[in-house]
């Protein structure tokens, strides 16, 4: 049986927590930061945690991470 290909689009975007979940990074901090307050971009720095609905599909892209 071959090998998975890791997608390196999602590799990037996503990492595995040690117990096994997935964490990506906040959407909205690349541009047009002067109209979002302090609290809001201070916010969007932290890393969260995928849906669990999306968590399969997203697994099968980063197999061996």
């Amino acid at each position: 049986m071959p090998k998975i290909k890791t997608n390196r689009g999602a590799a990037k975007r996503f990492s595995k927590t040690g117990t096994g979940k997935i964490r990506r990074s906040k959407a909205f901090t690349s541009h047009i930061l002067t109209s979002k307050t302090t609290k809001r971009k201070r916010n969007l720095r932290q890393s969260a945690l995928v849906h669990k609905a999306d968590q399969r599909n997203i697994s099968r892209l980063i197999p061996y991470m």
